[in-house]
């Protein structure tokens, strides 16, 4: 039986921490060095999104942690151990840490990645007002910028389309001006609501 429908029978089709039907999909934790049913789980799109710090953190989303903890399944318990740090300033998150058993070989697993040294901050790309950007956006310059190594000044209120976000800098992204790609800082615009 291959790993998705061994996953989708275990979790009888729920994401195995919040309990969504929708938008699900196998989650491999890392480290691993290959696949199985102990370390990749079935979980919602929003569970995905939050662990990998690409959406803000949830606190009601994540009130489900304090059962999902105590699941037999192993992935499981590690990625739950994980979201309970980044909620260890609540009273709520550091109740049931002290309650919760990881053995040796899980808890070293658990803390493998270093997420639980971080604080529930997510890194996200935003523009000046704080609005969070996505690949494909538009935004508008607040500022008129000089591009470095061209004659192009891309002036205020320039519109630019269809945005990339760079990958390993949240305050930048690429877009096009006038036929050319180029760098911005995200301080430097604002989301275009159309």
């Amino acid at each position: 039986m291959k790993l998705d429908a061994q996953l989708k029978q275990r979790s009888e089709n729920k994401c195995e921490l919040c309990g969504s039907e929708t938008n699900l999909q196998v989650y491999e934790i890392q480290p691993q060095t290959s696949s199985n049913e102990d370390n990749s789980i079935y979980i919602c799109s929003k569970c995905v999104a939050q662990i990998d710090k690409k959406e803000d953190l949830d606190a009601k989303h994540w009130a489900f942690l304090t059962t999902s903890m105590w699941s037999e399944v192993p992935g499981v318990q590690v990625v739950s151990w994980r979201m309970l740090n980044r909620f260890r300033n609540e009273s709520w998150a550091s109740d049931a840490l002290d309650m919760m058993y990881l053995d040796d070989e899980r808890l070293a697993w658990a803390k493998a990645t270093g997420d639980h040294d971080n604080d529930s901050s997510v890194d996200l790309h935003r523009d000046c007002n704080g609005a969070p950007l996505s690949a494909g956006d538009t935004v508008v310059l607040i500022k008129s910028l000089d591009v470095k190594g061209t004659t192009l000044n891309a002036k205020m209120g320039t519109v630019v389309k269809n945005i990339r976000l760079v990958e390993d800098n949240t305050e930048q992204i690429e877009g096009k001006i006038e036929g050319q790609v180029i760098v911005i800082l995200t301080k430097y615009v604002r989301k275009h609501n159309a």
